[in-house]
């Protein structure tokens, strides 16, 4: 990839997505399994044992130790951080408009799956 291509995407998953929702989400999925990964080490933890704090397999944790993106879903990533006691935050920013993209855009209660008032 010569340093002009590289210069086109504004991060590395929007250099391997296909859409700009695809590099969201694995950068969320990312972000999460660094957390994972830190806390694991931080508590000097073996794989047999983080498996048992986050309620998961052992070859679950080794796939997250050799980053498997297709292997957790953001929802699975969350339920595991929240298993260790942490607490998980999002940021959402707003940024001018995709041309072409709709205008569409889902209220903030639509976008929290099983969020009600």
């Amino acid at each position: 990839m010569t340093e002009k291509q590289r210069s086109c995407y504004a991060s590395v998953w929007d250099a391997i997505a296909d859409t700009p929702q695809e590099a969201s989400n694995l950068k969320l999925r990312s972000q999460a399994m660094d957390a994972l990964i830190r806390r694991i080490k931080a508590e000097n933890w073996t794989q047999t044992e983080a498996a048992q704090h986050l309620g998961v397999t052992q070859p679950r944790v080794s796939d997250l130790y050799r980053g498997k993106f297709s292997q957790f879903s953001l929802d699975a990533l969350v339920n595991m951080l929240i298993q260790l006691g942490d607490d998980v935050e999002m940021v959402i920013k707003h940024r001018a408009p995709v041309p072409g993209a709709s205008g569409h855009r889902p209220s903030a209660t639509s976008a929290v799956p099983g969020h009600h008032h």
